[in-house]
């Protein structure tokens, strides 16, 4: 229904002119299918923790260390392989009806051209891609009683998976000439577009989550990654590996604020009252843990929290103190990626999303990591990546450098404030950092008493 409302604003004339389609989507939510290609049951949210009692069983099962070295991954209960047993353990009827499990953008692609499929990218957000031999842990399935073809056949992306069924030209008024190719991960293609190939090179990707996306040559061995919460997986460039940071709630984030000051307050209102505040909120910090805990940490539990406020502080100073802590955590983040990866400082930050559109933020941020920002002048950079590759497996493009050579798209560079990125280095290592370790004990203890009343 959704590609229909898009393609019915373009004119039949240009709708013809599409050549082919690849997906992008979220990278840990599925659809569960039935042997005739019907779902299951509803697909899961990809930050939904529900299945954290099947993520604590695999790691007393298998061991932490163990599945990471398989899999790129720390152990969250977001990843597709918790979800499955969360759906064999509470949803016995639909569980013994799956045959296969299909990524959402793996699902969409099958809709339009009948095909199963998955990319590397893709797979390596299950935690069954056994990520250096780029192929199924069928030892972990078997080992869990799960069927062994229960995920798709894995393809780089990018290939050509087949043309549009008649049955899906006709409901999308698609012509019946269109390829579909297979797409990726979201963040990964969002890199793509924004050429964010070689080592080095960061991508900040900012939406609902936030990713900081580090190109590599090949996996980090290191367990104390996956320790940390780090997640690892396969490029959508072929030969190229990634390694992940960031946070859960970055645009989710600002949201959830302005759900509960007023939505109906303008964020053009916001960000002017925030600007009026001085660096450093009056004192007020913000801890954007509001889903989970983000890398170093490998925690599954919210525990977000403002400390120092005050009378003085007010609807500008939160806003203000917000985009702070959005900025500290991600320098939280970053910092032991680099080391993790044998790097003092990136090569370059590139910035894709939704939420560059607010310059201050993106000025706050520069400041808080002391480091230029270059902002992709790209409106939709992840959507960008899934038509490159849509072409490759048209063969509009022979391969990806010539892609990447066709790009065309302005850039703004923010500059860190010097007075301001001395005054954020002192609140970040006198305060920011020693924010969540402090509050540590106190949420158990709160989570602990929501347990014994719920």
């Amino acid at each position: 229904a959704a590609l229909r409302r898009t393609l019915s604003q373009l004119a039949p004339g240009r709708r013809t002119k599409i050549g082919s389609i690849a997906v992008t989507s979220m990278g840990e939510s599925g659809v569960p299918l039935d042997a005739h290609g019907e779902p299951t049951f509803d697909v899961i949210a990809w930050f939904d923790t529900r299945s954290e009692r099947q993520a604590d069983a695999l790691a007393d099962r298998f061991g932490r260390e163990t599945l990471f070295a398989a899999s790129g991954l720390s152990l969250q209960p977001i990843w597709s392989l918790c979800k499955l047993l969360w759906l064999r353990d509470h949803e016995p009827h639909a569980f013994t009806r799956t045959v296969r499990w299909l990524n959402v953008a793996d699902y969409i692609a099958y809709r339009l051209s009948g095909v199963h499929a998955t990319d590397y990218s893709l797979a390596s957000r299950t935690h069954a891609l056994l990520i250096r031999e780029r192929r199924w842990n069928e030892a972990l399935l078997l080992e869990l009683g799960l069927r062994t073809d229960l995920f798709a056949p894995l393809v780089e992306s990018g290939t050509r998976l087949g043309l549009i069924t008649p049955e899906a030209a006709r409901e999308t008024g698609l012509p019946p000439s269109t390829i579909v190719a297979a797409g990726g991960h979201d963040h990964v293609c969002g890199a793509l577009a924004a050429g964010v190939i070689e080592p080095g090179t960061i991508l900040n990707s900012i939406g609902t989550a936030e990713a900081l996306f580090l190109p590599l040559l090949q996996p980090i061995a290191d367990p104390a990654l996956g320790e940390q919460g780090y997640t690892q997986g396969a490029h959508v460039v072929p030969n190229r590996y990634y390694a992940f940071g960031g946070q859960y709630t970055s645009g989710a984030a600002i949201d959830w604020m302005r759900s509960i000051i007023g939505s109906s307050v303008p964020y053009a209102d916001l960000i002017a009252e925030a600007s009026a505040t001085p660096p450093g909120s009056l004192g007020v910090c913000f801890l954007p843990h509001l889903r989970m805990a983000a890398p170093p940490r490998d925690d599954p539990h919210p525990g977000g929290a403002f400390i120092g406020l005050s009378t003085d502080a007010k609807r500008g100073t939160l806003v203000r103190a917000l985009f702070e802590g959005l900025a500290f955590e991600s320098r939280a983040s970053l910092d032991p990626l680099l080391w993790h990866a044998g790097l003092s400082r990136p090569a370059e930050i590139v910035a894709i999303g939704g939420v560059t559109r607010n310059d201050l933020l993106m000025q706050i941020k520069a400041s808080i990591l002391d480091r230029p920002i270059t902002v992709a002048g790209v409106e939709e950079a992840t959507t960008l990546g899934a038509a490159i590759l849509g072409g490759l497996g048209a063969g509009i493009y022979s391969d990806i450098p010539t892609a990447l050579r066709t790009r065309d798209h302005p850039a703004t560079q923010v500059m860190p404030n010097p007075d301001e990125s001395s005054l954020y280095e002192t609140i970040y290592q006198r305060v920011y950092r020693h924010i969540y370790p402090a509050l540590l004990a106190l949420k158990h203890e709160n989570l602990a008493i929501q347990a014994e009343t719920s």
